[in-house]
């Protein structure tokens, strides 16, 4: 007997800071990780700094995490008429939140999940690594909230409610 599977495409989803540099990548790369094939992470900023601060790449090795190659990136590379659509739109600092978006093709759910910068901590060596092993694990608690929702139960107005009370709770 031959079955014919239908293959569901990844949902995309974009993480948006200012640098793109930290928080983005992380989250990025955690969802790429735990998504299991089901999501697809993407990362931007609004003002890119065109490099993974290496924190970032110590804390993600620490979780045993692959690293996303994509840092670098601007959020425009998103907004062109024929840019890949996205599902999900997160911002992860106040900064970009505040700042007025781009119009995204087609119609992403977005939601804000703001995350202290990590990379903003200053001190010796070890706070300054503490800052980013709380910030990944601030994601990684979003984004394992947001992975157990039954997304193909609920409709459209229930997935939006739902991310956005995960980055309004306090996690």
């Amino acid at each position: 007997m031959d079955e014919t599977y239908l293959e569901v495409e990844p949902y995309n989803v974009l993480f948006i800071s200012t640098g793109n540099s930290a928080r983005c990548i992380m989250a990025q790369s955690i969802l790429d990780h735990s998504g299991r094939g089901r999501f697809k992470g993407h990362s931007a900023g609004t003002f890119p700094k065109g490099e993974i601060h290496p924190m970032a790449v110590a804390e993600l090795q620490a979780m045993q995490v692959p690293v996303a190659t994509s840092g670098g990136k601007s959020w425009n590379d998103f907004a062109h008429a024929d840019a890949q659509e996205m599902d999900f739109i997160f911002t992860v600092c106040d900064e970009a939140a505040g700042e007025t978006c781009p119009v995204w093709p087609g119609q992403p759910l977005s939601a804000h999940w703001g995350v202290a910068d990590p990379a903003a901590v200053q001190g010796d060596d070890a706070r300054r690594q503490h800052a980013f092993r709380e910030a990944a694990l601030a994601m990684k608690r979003r984004i394992d909230l947001m992975l157990a929702l039954p997304l193909d139960k609920l409709d459209r107005m229930a997935i939006h409610q739902h991310i956005k009370d995960i980055g309004a709770a306090r996690h």
